[in-house]
């Protein structure tokens, strides 16, 4: 089953944003103020009553490679569980984060991942999406 989050499946969806993004703080705070806006969704993909799987969409303004449309639905995240994945479950949740686009009136729908991620790169070339871009971003201190 998969269901749009609640408040109340804050503490699930962060479980498993922290798998995704082991590294980020806060994750509980900033998911459940994702869950309250309309302009974001959280899915959240439970098998026998456990959550195993996640994806964060919202609406990004400002411009998204690739597209020529305003706003478009972005997956900002995905994650499903270690011994759940090849069943599908990243695809229904894919289609839940499309259909809330379209709910919306989205055109288009976009994502990324790092140009080292060759696994994701496959998940979305064989789920539809087409590559846009290819960049490496820098960064220097100004100290």
């Amino acid at each position: 089953m998969i269901r749009k989050a609640q408040p109340a499946d804050a503490g699930d969806a962060a479980a498993l944003a922290a798998m995704l993004w082991p590294d980020a703080e806060g994750l509980y705070g900033e998911l459940l103020e994702l869950i309250t806006r309309s302009d974001a969704a959280i899915f959240l993909k439970y098998e026998h009553e456990r959550a195993v799987g996640f994806a964060q969409c919202q609406l990004r303004y400002d411009y998204v490679e690739g597209t020529d449309s305003s706003p478009v639905g972005y997956m900002e995240g995905l994650y499903i569980c270690e011994g759940f994945r090849r069943r599908g479950y990243a695809r229904e949740l894919l289609a839940a984060c499309e259909m809330w686009a379209k709910s919306l009136n989205c055109a288009e729908f976009a994502s990324d991942c790092e140009l080292s991620n060759e696994d994701r790169l496959r998940f979305h070339l064989k789920t539809g999406f087409t590559e846009a871009n290819r960049i490496i971003c820098f960064t220097k201190s100004l100290k």
